[in-house]
Protein backbone atom coordinates (compact mmCIF):
# COMPACT_ATOMS: atom_id res chain seq x y z
CA UNK A 1 0.00 0.00 0.00
CA UNK A 2 2.03 3.34 -0.76
CA UNK A 3 0.95 6.93 0.29
CA UNK A 4 -1.29 7.50 -2.59
CA UNK A 5 -3.59 4.45 -1.84
CA UNK A 6 -3.46 5.52 2.12
CA UNK A 7 -4.84 9.05 0.74
CA UNK A 8 -7.25 7.78 -1.53
CA UNK A 9 -8.69 5.42 1.40
CA UNK A 10 -8.49 7.80 3.70
CA UNK A 11 -10.80 10.08 1.41
CA UNK A 12 -13.28 7.35 1.35
CA UNK A 13 -13.59 6.84 4.73
CA UNK A 14 -14.16 10.22 5.63
CA UNK A 15 -16.70 10.48 2.78
CA UNK A 16 -18.70 7.69 3.95
CA UNK A 17 -18.97 8.79 7.65
CA UNK A 18 -20.02 12.47 6.33
CA UNK A 19 -22.89 10.87 4.59
CA UNK A 20 -23.60 8.48 7.33
CA UNK A 21 -23.92 11.49 10.28
CA UNK A 22 -25.86 13.98 8.54
CA UNK A 23 -28.60 15.39 10.25
CA UNK A 24 -31.84 14.76 7.91
CA UNK A 25 -31.34 10.80 8.05
CA UNK A 26 -30.74 10.88 11.88
CA UNK A 27 -33.52 13.24 12.23
CA UNK A 28 -35.99 11.30 9.87
CA UNK A 29 -35.43 7.36 11.61
CA UNK A 30 -35.79 8.95 14.88
CA UNK A 31 -39.12 10.50 14.04
CA UNK A 32 -39.70 7.29 11.66
CA UNK A 33 -39.73 5.78 15.45
CA UNK A 34 -42.06 8.10 17.66
CA UNK A 35 -44.06 9.36 15.68
CA UNK A 36 -46.87 8.64 18.36
CA UNK A 37 -45.60 11.52 20.28
CA UNK A 38 -47.07 14.25 18.03
CA UNK A 39 -49.99 12.33 16.59
CA UNK A 40 -52.04 12.79 19.80
CA UNK A 41 -51.03 16.82 20.31
CA UNK A 42 -53.88 18.61 21.24
CA UNK A 43 -52.58 22.24 20.99
CA UNK A 44 -49.58 24.15 18.42
CA UNK A 45 -46.72 22.64 17.80
CA UNK A 46 -43.50 24.76 17.74
CA UNK A 47 -40.36 24.05 16.29
CA UNK A 48 -37.00 25.45 17.40
CA UNK A 49 -33.78 24.63 15.80
CA UNK A 50 -30.26 25.74 16.88
CA UNK A 51 -26.92 25.08 15.80
CA UNK A 52 -24.94 24.48 12.53
CA UNK A 53 -26.83 21.41 11.46
CA UNK A 54 -30.48 23.41 12.08
CA UNK A 55 -31.46 24.13 8.93
CA UNK A 56 -31.05 20.38 7.67
CA UNK A 57 -32.70 19.23 11.18
CA UNK A 58 -35.68 21.43 10.65
CA UNK A 59 -36.27 20.65 6.86
CA UNK A 60 -36.08 16.87 7.62
CA UNK A 61 -38.58 17.39 10.73
CA UNK A 62 -41.20 19.74 8.61
CA UNK A 63 -40.94 17.23 5.60
CA UNK A 64 -41.80 14.09 7.81
CA UNK A 65 -44.42 15.96 10.10
CA UNK A 66 -46.32 17.68 7.52
CA UNK A 67 -46.64 14.14 5.74
CA UNK A 68 -47.42 12.29 9.09
CA UNK A 69 -49.60 14.78 10.58
CA UNK A 70 -50.57 17.48 8.13
CA UNK A 71 -53.70 18.59 10.51
CA UNK A 72 -51.53 20.13 12.78
CA UNK A 73 -49.88 23.58 11.51
CA UNK A 74 -46.16 23.62 12.83
CA UNK A 75 -44.69 27.63 13.65
CA UNK A 76 -40.75 27.46 13.67
CA UNK A 77 -37.62 29.12 13.78
CA UNK A 78 -34.02 28.01 12.60
CA UNK A 79 -31.19 29.94 13.93
CA UNK A 80 -27.49 29.01 12.08
CA UNK A 81 -24.18 30.09 11.46
CA UNK A 82 -24.04 32.18 8.52
CA UNK A 83 -23.93 30.57 5.03
CA UNK A 84 -25.82 27.07 6.71
CA UNK A 85 -29.07 28.55 5.30
CA UNK A 86 -30.09 26.37 2.18
CA UNK A 87 -32.82 28.40 1.41
CA UNK A 88 -36.69 28.47 2.73
CA UNK A 89 -38.91 26.17 4.70
CA UNK A 90 -42.20 26.63 4.98
CA UNK A 91 -43.75 27.94 8.15
CA UNK A 92 -39.96 28.32 8.99
CA UNK A 93 -38.30 31.87 9.89
CA UNK A 94 -34.51 31.43 9.74
CA UNK A 95 -31.85 33.42 10.90
CA UNK A 96 -27.92 33.07 9.98
CA UNK A 97 -26.32 34.56 13.44
CA UNK A 98 -22.48 34.83 15.03
CA UNK A 99 -19.88 31.27 15.75
CA UNK A 100 -18.45 30.75 17.63
CA UNK A 101 -19.37 34.40 19.16
CA UNK A 102 -22.41 35.53 19.53
CA UNK A 103 -23.36 38.47 17.15
CA UNK A 104 -26.30 41.32 16.79
CA UNK A 105 -28.27 38.87 14.67
CA UNK A 106 -27.83 36.43 17.92
CA UNK A 107 -29.92 38.31 19.82
CA UNK A 108 -32.22 39.29 17.08
CA UNK A 109 -32.96 35.53 16.00
CA UNK A 110 -33.23 34.48 20.36
CA UNK A 111 -35.36 37.13 21.08
CA UNK A 112 -38.15 36.03 18.04
CA UNK A 113 -37.68 32.67 19.71
CA UNK A 114 -38.72 33.71 22.52
CA UNK A 115 -41.52 35.96 20.89
CA UNK A 116 -42.92 32.76 19.58
CA UNK A 117 -42.44 30.64 22.22
CA UNK A 118 -44.36 33.13 25.34
CA UNK A 119 -47.46 32.09 26.92
CA UNK A 120 -47.53 28.40 26.00
CA UNK A 121 -50.03 26.39 26.68
CA UNK A 122 -49.85 22.81 28.79
CA UNK A 123 -51.32 21.29 25.61
CA UNK A 124 -48.81 22.85 23.20
CA UNK A 125 -45.39 21.49 22.25
CA UNK A 126 -42.21 22.82 21.19
CA UNK A 127 -39.91 20.46 19.45
CA UNK A 128 -36.40 21.60 20.27
CA UNK A 129 -33.50 20.20 17.59
CA UNK A 130 -30.20 21.03 19.07
CA UNK A 131 -26.69 20.57 17.15
CA UNK A 132 -23.15 21.61 17.97
CA UNK A 133 -22.49 25.53 17.93
CA UNK A 134 -26.24 25.94 19.50
CA UNK A 135 -24.16 28.07 22.51
CA UNK A 136 -23.40 31.15 20.61
CA UNK A 137 -26.36 30.99 17.93
CA UNK A 138 -28.56 31.00 20.79
CA UNK A 139 -28.30 33.49 23.56
CA UNK A 140 -29.93 35.92 25.75
CA UNK A 141 -27.95 37.82 28.35
CA UNK A 142 -28.75 38.65 31.17
CA UNK A 143 -30.38 41.77 32.48
CA UNK A 144 -27.42 44.97 32.46
CA UNK A 145 -25.13 42.33 30.51
CA UNK A 146 -24.35 43.32 27.27
CA UNK A 147 -23.54 41.62 23.88
CA UNK A 148 -20.04 43.21 23.79
CA UNK A 149 -19.20 41.91 27.51
CA UNK A 150 -20.30 38.18 26.17
CA UNK A 151 -18.54 38.67 23.24
CA UNK A 152 -15.50 39.65 24.88
CA UNK A 153 -15.59 36.75 27.41
CA UNK A 154 -16.47 34.43 24.87
CA UNK A 155 -12.85 35.34 23.28
CA UNK A 156 -10.86 35.05 26.15
CA UNK A 157 -12.47 31.87 27.24
CA UNK A 158 -11.59 30.57 23.66
CA UNK A 159 -8.42 31.53 23.85
CA UNK A 160 -7.61 30.51 27.09
CA UNK A 161 -7.33 26.92 26.42
CA UNK A 162 -10.62 25.81 28.63
CA UNK A 163 -12.32 22.85 27.47
CA UNK A 164 -15.68 23.58 26.03
CA UNK A 165 -17.41 22.15 29.24
CA UNK A 166 -15.81 24.41 31.23
CA UNK A 167 -16.53 27.47 28.81
CA UNK A 168 -20.57 26.50 28.50
CA UNK A 169 -20.39 26.40 32.50
CA UNK A 170 -19.34 30.41 32.68
CA UNK A 171 -21.66 30.94 29.86
CA UNK A 172 -24.90 28.93 31.30
CA UNK A 173 -24.65 31.67 34.37
CA UNK A 174 -24.51 34.74 31.86
CA UNK A 175 -27.95 33.98 29.81
CA UNK A 176 -31.51 33.80 29.91
CA UNK A 177 -31.84 30.83 27.76
CA UNK A 178 -28.81 28.45 28.99
CA UNK A 179 -28.76 26.04 31.74
CA UNK A 180 -32.09 25.13 31.57
CA UNK A 181 -33.90 28.53 31.36
CA UNK A 182 -35.39 28.04 28.07
CA UNK A 183 -37.49 25.18 29.48
CA UNK A 184 -38.59 27.04 32.53
CA UNK A 185 -39.29 29.69 29.62
CA UNK A 186 -42.13 27.95 27.61
CA UNK A 187 -43.43 26.08 30.91
CA UNK A 188 -46.30 24.41 31.14
CA UNK A 189 -45.63 23.03 27.17
CA UNK A 190 -43.90 20.23 27.02
CA UNK A 191 -40.43 20.48 24.87
CA UNK A 192 -38.98 17.41 22.89
CA UNK A 193 -35.12 18.06 22.88
CA UNK A 194 -33.21 16.20 19.33
CA UNK A 195 -29.68 16.35 19.77
CA UNK A 196 -27.04 16.12 17.50
CA UNK A 197 -23.96 16.18 20.24
CA UNK A 198 -21.19 17.61 19.70
CA UNK A 199 -19.87 17.24 23.82
CA UNK A 200 -17.44 14.45 24.56
CA UNK A 201 -19.51 12.01 26.65
CA UNK A 202 -22.55 13.31 25.44
CA UNK A 203 -23.21 15.03 28.67
CA UNK A 204 -26.69 17.05 27.69
CA UNK A 205 -26.23 19.93 30.42
CA UNK A 206 -23.49 21.01 28.13
CA UNK A 207 -24.74 20.38 24.56
CA UNK A 208 -25.43 23.96 23.51
CA UNK A 209 -24.80 25.06 26.99
CA UNK A 210 -28.00 22.61 27.58
CA UNK A 211 -31.08 25.76 27.42
CA UNK A 212 -33.53 22.80 28.19
CA UNK A 213 -31.96 20.34 29.98
CA UNK A 214 -31.22 20.84 34.20
CA UNK A 215 -27.97 22.00 34.79
CA UNK A 216 -25.47 20.25 36.71
CA UNK A 217 -22.77 22.68 36.84
CA UNK A 218 -23.15 25.68 39.83
CA UNK A 219 -21.96 29.16 39.87
CA UNK A 220 -18.83 28.32 42.30
CA UNK A 221 -17.87 26.38 39.29
CA UNK A 222 -18.11 28.97 37.08
CA UNK A 223 -16.28 31.29 39.15
CA UNK A 224 -14.08 29.16 39.63
CA UNK A 225 -13.35 28.54 36.03
CA UNK A 226 -12.38 32.25 36.09
CA UNK A 227 -10.13 32.07 38.05
CA UNK A 228 -8.38 28.97 37.05
CA UNK A 229 -7.90 31.04 33.50
CA UNK A 230 -7.20 34.07 35.24
CA UNK A 231 -9.78 35.73 33.67
CA UNK A 232 -10.83 39.18 35.01
CA UNK A 233 -14.84 39.81 34.79
CA UNK A 234 -16.64 43.42 36.27
CA UNK A 235 -18.86 43.20 39.38
CA UNK A 236 -21.78 42.91 36.72
CA UNK A 237 -20.86 40.01 35.58
CA UNK A 238 -19.87 38.36 39.23
CA UNK A 239 -23.14 39.49 40.24
CA UNK A 240 -24.81 37.23 37.28
CA UNK A 241 -22.85 34.43 37.61
CA UNK A 242 -24.21 33.91 41.12
CA UNK A 243 -27.97 33.38 40.15
CA UNK A 244 -28.00 29.29 39.96
CA UNK A 245 -29.82 27.44 36.84
CA UNK A 246 -32.82 25.27 37.31
CA UNK A 247 -31.87 21.81 38.87
CA UNK A 248 -35.03 20.36 37.55
CA UNK A 249 -37.30 20.09 34.66
CA UNK A 250 -40.41 18.47 34.53
CA UNK A 251 -41.37 19.36 31.22
CA UNK A 252 -38.61 18.44 29.32
CA UNK A 253 -37.45 14.84 27.41
CA UNK A 254 -34.23 14.36 26.25
CA UNK A 255 -32.75 11.99 22.82
CA UNK A 256 -29.32 12.17 21.46
CA UNK A 257 -29.71 10.89 17.81
CA UNK A 258 -25.94 11.85 16.37
CA UNK A 259 -22.87 11.89 18.24
CA UNK A 260 -18.66 11.06 17.61
CA UNK A 261 -19.36 7.63 18.88
CA UNK A 262 -21.82 6.71 15.63
CA UNK A 263 -18.61 8.45 13.62
CA UNK A 264 -16.19 6.70 14.69
CA UNK A 265 -18.09 3.53 14.53
CA UNK A 266 -18.98 4.39 10.96
CA UNK A 267 -15.17 4.93 9.95
CA UNK A 268 -14.30 1.67 11.88
CA UNK A 269 -16.95 -0.07 9.38
CA UNK A 270 -15.68 1.40 6.39
CA UNK A 271 -11.67 1.20 7.34
CA UNK A 272 -12.98 -2.87 7.90
CA UNK A 273 -14.45 -3.48 4.06
CA UNK A 274 -11.25 -1.71 2.75
CA UNK A 275 -8.89 -4.41 4.66
CA UNK A 276 -7.37 -2.60 7.32
CA UNK A 277 -7.13 -4.11 11.27
CA UNK A 278 -9.41 -1.56 12.63
CA UNK A 279 -8.98 0.06 16.34
CA UNK A 280 -11.48 2.82 18.28
CA UNK A 281 -8.52 4.33 20.57
CA UNK A 282 -10.79 7.02 21.98
CA UNK A 283 -14.19 8.63 21.50
CA UNK A 284 -13.35 11.15 24.44
CA UNK A 285 -9.83 12.99 23.08
CA UNK A 286 -9.16 16.19 24.85
CA UNK A 287 -5.93 17.82 24.97
CA UNK A 288 -3.74 20.30 23.46
CA UNK A 289 -4.04 20.11 19.85
CA UNK A 290 -0.01 19.69 19.22
CA UNK A 291 0.51 16.70 21.77
CA UNK A 292 -2.65 14.75 20.23
CA UNK A 293 -0.34 15.13 16.96
CA UNK A 294 3.12 13.86 18.57
CA UNK A 295 0.75 11.12 20.57
CA UNK A 296 -0.33 9.54 16.95
CA UNK A 297 2.77 10.01 15.41
CA UNK A 298 4.37 7.41 18.57
CA UNK A 299 1.48 4.95 17.90
CA UNK A 300 2.00 5.29 13.91
CA UNK A 301 5.63 4.43 14.54
CA UNK A 302 5.03 1.40 16.79
CA UNK A 303 2.78 0.10 14.29
CA UNK A 304 5.01 0.02 11.64
CA UNK A 305 7.62 -1.04 13.94
CA UNK A 306 6.01 -3.49 15.94
CA UNK A 307 3.08 -4.40 14.62
CA UNK A 308 1.06 -2.79 17.85
CA UNK A 309 -1.41 -2.38 19.17
CA UNK A 310 -2.70 -3.72 16.30
CA UNK A 311 -1.04 -5.02 12.69
CA UNK A 312 -0.38 -3.50 9.32
CA UNK A 313 -2.42 -2.52 7.93
CA UNK A 314 -3.94 -0.23 10.63
CA UNK A 315 -6.57 2.25 10.60
CA UNK A 316 -6.64 3.94 14.28
CA UNK A 317 -9.73 6.08 15.05
CA UNK A 318 -10.27 8.78 17.40
CA UNK A 319 -13.13 10.80 18.52
CA UNK A 320 -13.01 14.24 20.50
CA UNK A 321 -12.09 17.86 20.59
CA UNK A 322 -8.61 18.97 21.27
CA UNK A 323 -7.66 22.49 22.17
CA UNK A 324 -5.28 24.98 21.12
CA UNK A 325 -3.49 27.46 23.23
CA UNK A 326 -3.00 30.18 21.14
CA UNK A 327 0.18 31.58 21.11
CA UNK A 328 1.04 33.01 18.24
CA UNK A 329 -1.17 34.90 15.55
CA UNK A 330 -1.54 32.61 12.74
CA UNK A 331 -4.67 31.28 11.27
CA UNK A 332 -5.87 27.92 11.77
CA UNK A 333 -8.01 25.08 13.71
CA UNK A 334 -7.23 22.53 16.33
CA UNK A 335 -7.78 20.10 13.43
CA UNK A 336 -5.44 21.27 11.01
CA UNK A 337 -3.09 22.00 14.23
CA UNK A 338 -3.06 18.54 15.00
CA UNK A 339 -2.19 17.16 11.56
CA UNK A 340 0.52 19.66 11.05
CA UNK A 341 1.84 18.19 14.22
CA UNK A 342 1.67 15.18 13.54
CA UNK A 343 3.48 15.93 10.22
CA UNK A 344 6.29 17.19 11.76
CA UNK A 345 6.82 14.18 13.67
CA UNK A 346 6.49 11.89 10.75
CA UNK A 347 8.60 13.79 8.80
CA UNK A 348 10.50 11.29 5.91
CA UNK A 349 7.92 8.15 7.03
CA UNK A 350 6.89 6.00 4.57
CA UNK A 351 3.18 4.57 4.56
CA UNK A 352 1.58 7.03 7.16
CA UNK A 353 -0.91 9.06 6.50
CA UNK A 354 -3.72 10.84 9.10
CA UNK A 355 -6.53 12.83 8.20
CA UNK A 356 -8.10 15.07 11.60
CA UNK A 357 -11.63 16.24 10.60
CA UNK A 358 -14.06 18.69 11.75
CA UNK A 359 -16.95 16.90 10.61
CA UNK A 360 -19.74 20.62 10.62
CA UNK A 361 -16.88 21.16 8.17
CA UNK A 362 -15.37 24.59 9.24
CA UNK A 363 -12.14 23.97 11.35
CA UNK A 364 -11.63 27.08 13.43
CA UNK A 365 -12.17 30.54 12.04
CA UNK A 366 -11.01 29.16 8.51
CA UNK A 367 -12.29 27.29 5.04
CA UNK A 368 -11.11 23.97 5.88
CA UNK A 369 -12.22 21.05 7.58
CA UNK A 370 -8.77 19.97 8.54
CA UNK A 371 -5.92 18.63 6.98
CA UNK A 372 -4.80 15.40 5.33
CA UNK A 373 -1.11 14.91 6.18
CA UNK A 374 1.62 11.85 5.71
CA UNK A 375 5.65 11.88 5.99
CA UNK A 376 6.02 14.02 3.08
CA UNK A 377 4.25 17.23 4.27
CA UNK A 378 6.51 18.83 6.34
CA UNK A 379 9.11 18.48 3.33
CA UNK A 380 7.20 20.07 1.35
CA UNK A 381 7.09 22.83 3.38
CA UNK A 382 10.51 23.05 3.69
CA UNK A 383 10.94 22.62 -0.16
CA UNK A 384 9.52 26.70 -0.40
CA UNK A 385 12.47 27.58 1.88
CA UNK A 386 10.05 27.89 4.76
CA UNK A 387 10.10 26.28 8.64
CA UNK A 388 7.23 23.79 8.97
CA UNK A 389 8.39 24.64 12.83
CA UNK A 390 7.63 28.85 13.07
CA UNK A 391 4.20 28.00 11.20
CA UNK A 392 3.38 25.66 13.99
CA UNK A 393 5.05 27.72 16.81
CA UNK A 394 2.89 30.72 15.30
CA UNK A 395 -0.45 28.21 15.04
CA UNK A 396 -0.14 28.93 11.72
CA UNK A 397 -1.07 25.58 10.24
CA UNK A 398 -3.80 26.93 7.67
CA UNK A 399 -0.89 28.37 5.82
CA UNK A 400 1.67 25.25 5.93
CA UNK A 401 -1.09 23.15 5.20
CA UNK A 402 -2.15 25.55 2.35
CA UNK A 403 1.69 25.17 0.82
CA UNK A 404 1.73 21.70 1.47
CA UNK A 405 -1.69 21.07 -0.69
CA UNK A 406 -2.52 19.35 2.30
CA UNK A 407 -5.45 21.15 3.42
CA UNK A 408 -9.00 19.56 3.53
CA UNK A 409 -11.90 21.34 2.03
CA UNK A 410 -15.30 20.19 2.50
CA UNK A 411 -17.06 23.28 2.74
CA UNK A 412 -19.80 23.02 5.70
CA UNK A 413 -21.18 19.29 6.25
CA UNK A 414 -24.54 20.56 7.89
CA UNK A 415 -23.73 18.83 10.93
CA UNK A 416 -21.15 18.71 13.72
CA UNK A 417 -20.71 15.51 16.15
CA UNK A 418 -16.78 16.85 17.15
CA UNK A 419 -13.46 16.22 15.24
CA UNK A 420 -12.83 12.68 13.64
CA UNK A 421 -8.92 11.32 13.37
CA UNK A 422 -8.62 8.77 11.41
CA UNK A 423 -4.70 7.50 11.10
CA UNK A 424 -3.83 4.56 8.22
CA UNK A 425 -0.56 2.90 8.77
CA UNK A 426 0.29 1.06 5.20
Amino acid sequence: MGDRNLREDIKRIIEKVKQEILPDSTVKFWLEKNISKFQDLKGNLYDVAIGKAAWRMAKATNEMLRERISDKVIHGVVVTKYNHSEGSIENFEIYEAGHPIPDENTLIATKRVFELTNNLKESDMVLFLISGGGSALFELPMEGITLEEIQQLNEQLLKSGANIVEINTVRKHLSKVKGGRFAQHVYPAKIISLVLSDVLGDRLDSIASGPAYPDATTSQQAIEVLRKYNITVSDKILKALEQETPKELSNVETFVIGSVKVACESAEKVASELGYTPLILTTTLDCEAKEAGRFLASIAKEIKNYDRPVKKPAAIILGGETVVKVRGNGKGGRNQELALSFALAVEGLENVVLCSFGTDGTDGPTDAAGGIVDGQTAQKIRKVGLSPENFLENNDSYNALKIAGDLLLTGPTGTNVNDLIVLLVG
